[in-house]
């Protein structure tokens, strides 16, 4: 099969359920089996694959067993959240900001507990008095109570009251999703309590990186012959490409692998 997208995951999870001891699946870079331009079609492309595989020049790319591809879901689920979160969090600035709260400039972190307090009672009544960032300052955001004051002299009308509302229902909700998620990975990780501790035992890797890298190489390595596949493989061994003598850059060669047929 050609993994071109994800196209190919549903006719593969079928097969590799019902016909695991009859049938040995190949999912090939359709970079590796480009046929001669101008000759596509759906049935010449079938024709060529076949012509290639009885030839022996195409080889299976790496696809982990199901139970990592799962768990290979939540990580890069787990990615997309936070992704979100941050985008959600600088929406929610950007309307402070443009409405004359300046939160930012006397807090490191504005949705830290001080700065959600603020921020409610900003829903509630649209400004804030020495009185009201009294009640809302938390630790040691209390020492800084006049540059913070100076910052927040603006007001939110009744429809920005609303909007902000909704905005950090909307980022509790994604907070609230990441931490499922991450349960589920905790959770989903447990049997390879050996290998996510070795991973983590390297400088610079912690916890969920280790859970990331896992869920992309597996832990069954006899897949990679040797580490300089599994670096090949991960993107990190540059390209040779020598020609007349001639060795071209790393980035012409990657434009050459691209190149519309």
């Amino acid at each position: 099969m050609e993994s071109t997208g994800i196209y190919w995951q549903p006719v593969y999870a079928v097969l590799e359920y019902s016909l695991s001891d009859e049938m040995h699946l190949l999912v090939v870079n359709a970079r590796h089996m480009r046929n001669v331009p101008g000759k596509k079609t759906d049935m010449r492309d079938a024709e060529w694959i076949a012509t290639l595989l009885r030839a022996g020049l195409l080889k299976s790319s790496f696809v982990p067993e199901q139970s990592i591809r799962d768990l290979r879901q939540f990580t890069r689920y787990r990615k997309a959240l936070i992704r979100d979160i941050t985008s959600q969090k600088n929406r929610i600035e950007k309307l402070l900001q443009s409405s004359g709260f300046r939160l930012s400039s006397f807090l490191s972190d504005i949705f830290g507990s001080s700065g959600l307090a603020i921020m409610q009672q900003l829903v509630q009544v649209g400004s804030i008095s020495s009185e009201g960032l009294e009640g809302c300052l938390k630790g040691r955001a209390r020492l800084k109570a006049t540059e913070i004051l100076s910052s927040l002299n603006g007001i939110l009308s009744a429809p920005q009251r609303q909007l902000l509302k909704m905005q950090l229902a909307h980022l509790r909700d994604l907070q609230d999703n990441l931490q499922e998620v991450e349960d589920q990975i905790r959770g989903g990780f447990s049997k390879f309590e050996k290998a996510i501790d070795l991973l983590d035992s390297i400088p610079g890797i912690d916890l969920k990186a280790a859970y990331t890298i896992l869920a992309e190489i597996s832990s069954n390595m006899s897949s990679f012959p040797t580490a300089q596949h599994i670096c090949a493989w991960a993107g990190l061994a540059p390209g040779n490409h020598q020609s007349a003598g001639k060795t071209k850059k790393r980035a012409d060669s990657i434009r050459a692998l691209f190149r519309p047929a």
